[in-house]
């Protein structure tokens, strides 16, 4: 997370580089990360984790930083197959989904994955439409509201400075980004 805020801040790329190369250095055998593998030896990767540093990535190159570019797009290139590997949200072993709270969309997510937070990313990053995205953009179009809204569904903990919206209500954020992840896959024409 830590990368996606200074390059969103356009910090100096020097300062950025221990980063970089940390975020390198922690990258699994499955193509992702998790941010117990310092703590606990982590042999599996994280959606949550995998998620954050993709996220990150994507914002430093954007901003036009080149410190390990190479290594960082085959990072991302195999952190976003491990995602599609689990259909956004299923286990690779038995196809049941992780944790239902994945499927609970949130704002701000925090560092918490959640399906709408995982298509925003791959629209952010302009990956067109993969088969694998499927179950998750169905579940995304039923949670549209009848008011042709998407609802805040999870509020994760930590400091505010203001509450913007309220678990259960309509959130503009959410409609927002369902809607520009909709637009960007062709999938304008399945919603309500």
């Amino acid at each position: 997370m830590f990368l996606n805020y200074a390059s969103y801040f356009e910090s100096n790329e020097n300062d950025l580089k221990s980063i970089v190369d940390n975020i390198l250095s922690l990258q699994l055998k499955d193509g992702g990360f998790n941010c117990n593998f310092n703590r606990t030896g982590a042999s599996h990767s994280s959606l949550h984790s995998t998620l954050s540093v993709i996220e990150g990535i994507q914002e430093y190159l954007h901003k036009g930083y080149s410190y390990r570019i190479s290594e960082l797009k085959t990072a991302e290139y195999e952190s976003r197959e491990f995602i599609l590997q689990h259909n956004l949200f299923k286990s690779d072993h038995t196809g049941e989904i992780i944790d239902p709270k994945m499927l609970l969309l949130s704002y701000p997510s925090r560092w918490r994955y959640d399906i709408l937070r995982a298509l925003d990313y791959f629209q952010f990053a302009g990956i067109k439409f993969d088969p694998r995205m499927s179950d998750a953009l169905d579940i995304l179009i039923k949670k549209q509201r009848p008011d042709k809204k998407w609802p805040i569904q999870a509020k994760h903990p930590g400091q505010t400075h203001f509450d913007m919206e309220r678990p259960g209500s309509a959130s503009r954020w959410n409609t927002l980004r369902a809607l520009r992840v909709m637009n960007h896959f062709g999938w304008l024409n399945k919603i309500k």
